[in-house]
This record gives structure tokens, sequence and C-alpha cells, in this order.
């Protein structure tokens, strides 16, 4: 995501700015209306068993565009809406909570019964298996090398023999990758927090996933001052995880997928959340029994 996963690390919730903070846990709506949960059967469609009734709990941790972020006041992105096709089946709502991601690794908040599921742009990973279940991939991503045009490199290798400081998301495949070949990178917290830092000249290159990065370069200002020197293909792929088990959720959000690949929604939603469209990203791939670790 990714010192998680996570992506980041942080010991408790993050209450968004936009909402009044509130003791304990503070769950932040993805869609225009939600179900409070308080009544009525914790069975959904399929026989899906919730941790409260009438919605569809997801763990996430927040930012990570394309992925999930807040716009508007709202929680939006490629996960996001994938998992809202997963709502709609189930006939609930989804409901988000911005957690920490180290505990996407462990499954700590789905084995409390906090979340029914996590979806934060994750990936599968061997080590990941052994204490959450993943769906089937529903994203091949890649790690992305980007630079300040000013640094003078002009791939990962340039970056290490003129031994420019190169940043990575703490936790991440990207951190996990530079650090295996030979890099002690600085980390950052969050995705928004790389960023600060080239831009801020703590570093001048940085590893992260290329979709974060595409979607940095469309602002013109950082299109301007910073370039990609490098793509790697770590052979990752995106999951999203429940509690080991839960076979009828896993089942529902499979079919989600598979349905929304089949009739086009897939295609629909990368184009509005990645870009152009990847046709390898939907073909039915099984994961990678051990990629580098996780974004």
């Amino acid at each position: 995501m990714n010192t998680v996963p996570g992506r980041r690390a942080r010991t408790l919730p993050r209450v968004l700015a936009a909402l009044t903070a509130t003791a304990g846990l503070v769950l932040v709506s993805a869609c225009t209306s939600s179900d409070s949960g308080s009544g009525g059967t914790k069975t959904a469609a399929g026989g899906v068993e919730l941790v409260k009734a009438g919605q569809l709990t997801t763990c996430t941790h927040l930012p990570y565009p394309p992925f999930q972020s807040e716009i508007d006041g709202k929680v939006q992105g490629f996960d996001v809406s994938l998992i809202d096709l997963v709502a709609k089946d189930l006939g609930v709502k989804q409901q988000i909570l911005d957690t920490p991601f180290e505990n996407f690794k462990t499954g700590a908040f789905l084995n409390s019964g906090e979340c029914d599921l996590a979806a934060a742009g994750m990936t599968i990973t061997a080590e990941r298996k052994k204490n959450v279940d993943f769906s089937d991939p529903y994203f091949d991503a890649t790690q992305a090398v980007l630079v300040d045009k000013d640094a003078g490199v002009t791939s990962l290798a340039d970056v290490k023999s003129k031994n420019v400081k190169l940043g990575a998301q703490a936790q991440t495949t990207g951190e996990d990758y530079a650090k295996k070949q030979g890099f002690d990178p600085v980390s950052f917290e969050s995705s928004d927090a790389v960023l600060n830092g080239l831009r801020t000249g703590q570093v001048k290159a940085v590893v992260i996933d290329y979709p974060v990065v595409q979607g940095w370069l469309k602002d013109k200002a950082n299109a301007d001052a910073f370039k990609v020197v490098d793509n790697l293909n770590t052979g990752e792929q995106y999951g999203f995880t429940v509690k080991k088990g839960n076979t009828a959720l896993l089942a529902a959000i499979d079919k989600a997928l598979a349905d929304a690949k089949a009739d086009g929604t897939y295609k629909k939603l990368y184009e509005q959340w990645i870009g152009p469209y990847d046709a390898s990203a939907a073909a039915p791939s099984a994961a990678p029994s051990a990629s580098p670790s996780a974004s």
C-alpha cells in the first residue's frame, strides 16, 4: 500500500478531515447512501455473512490513488468501484474503514470482525496467504522509477552508481525491491509523502507502483519536474482479501470480478481510474506464488 502495505504504518485508524472525530473506529461511506447496520440480518445474498447488517465493510488505507483516495469528501477509486459491484450483488452498500496497512498483512481487522474484506492495492504473496485468503487477481502491477529531471539519472542502475538518494513507500514491494537491489531507501509513510519527498528534495528518485506514478504525472507541474526512467516488471498482481475460510464472500468477490470482465464494466472502470486499458490485466491467470512482497 504496505515501519504497509503495508504501504504506510500507523497504530490507529485515521479519521478523515472531513468528518468529526469520535471515539472508536470511524466508517467512511464510499456510496451516496448507507445503511447503519444497526438492525436486520447480517446474512446477505448468497449466504454471505457480514460483520454488520446491511453493509459490506471494507478495510483500506488512504490515500493510494488511483485505487482509493478521498475526492470531494468521498472515498473513490478503482478498488472502491470494483467492491461496489460486490456490494451491489449482495444487496448492500459498501462502507470503508481507513486502517493501518500492516493489518492487511496479518488480517487483524478481518479476524477481529471490524471488516468483511480488505481492498488496498495489495500484492498477492505466499507470505500473506498464510494469514488471509485472496481473491482472483484483479490487476497486474509494475514498479516505476520516478526521478527529478535535474537528478541526471536515466535508470535505477544509474541512481545507484551516482549515489542518488532514493525513496519508497514503507513496507511496500517497491521498498522491498529497492533493498534487494542494495539500496537503503528513505521510507515514507504514504504515497502522498513519497511525492512530497520528491517535491521538497528529500530524495531525487523513488520506486513506487506505476499506476500511482501515472496519476501523479497527469498533473502538469509533476510532469514538468519528474520523469519515469525505469519500469520494473516484478510479477506482482493485486488481490482483495477476506478472513481465512470465508469462502462465501470470496466466491462473491470472484464472481463480481469475472462478471465485470465479461460485460465490459472492468474495462470501463480501468480506463476511468487507471488509464488506457491493458487487456492482460483482465486475462485469467494465477497469482504468482511468491512475488517480492507487496504494496
